[in-house]
């Protein structure tokens, strides 16, 4: 896209070394594979984050959604704590939407005092809205997308 909007400028390749090496680390951390093919869909991943406020990881059972999302956040937590790359330490927050009722998910008003009560995400939502720290804060859906959670 680059050179179709801007012809002759060529862009530096992006050195993604230290972040590399702190995914390996974490590959033997969480007793996975290194494996080509999985570090190009964490620096995929790592790419959209880097342009996204929120994304969408999908594929089929098992094949690897949830290892790409840990092995980057600790990565990243990795780079911060050496210094490298100005990274940001991740905190995250997992829940598997399917796991409690719609009620439990967003809140829901109760039915004999007409009061509502949050529901788990907005209660994640604010803990981390209130973290003043200068972490990055994922919120993980980590389930099946269904059509009724996912509006």
């Amino acid at each position: 896209i680059v050179s179709a909007l801007s012809p002759g400028v060529d862009l530096p390749p992006v050195d993604y070394k230290n972040l590399n090496d702190s995914m390996k680390v974490m590959c033997t951390e969480f007793n996975l594979q290194e494996h080509e093919y999985f570090f190009l869909k964490i620096t995929q991943l790592y790419e959209m984050i880097i342009v996204r406020h929120g994304l969408m990881v999908v594929g089929l059972p098992f094949s690897g959604k949830t290892g790409c999302l840990k092995v980057l956040g600790g990565a990243l937590t990795d780079l911060n704590k050496k210094g490298l790359n100005s990274e940001l330490n991740v905190k995250t927050r997992i829940l598997n939407p399917k796991s409690v009722t719609m009620g439990q998910l967003y809140g829901e008003n109760d039915k004999s005092t007409q009061e509502w009560k949050d529901g788990v995400l907005a209660v994640h939502f604010r803990q981390l809205a209130s973290d003043q720290t200068l972490d990055r804060k994922w919120m993980i859906l980590d389930g099946p997308v269904d059509a009724i959670w996912i509006e």
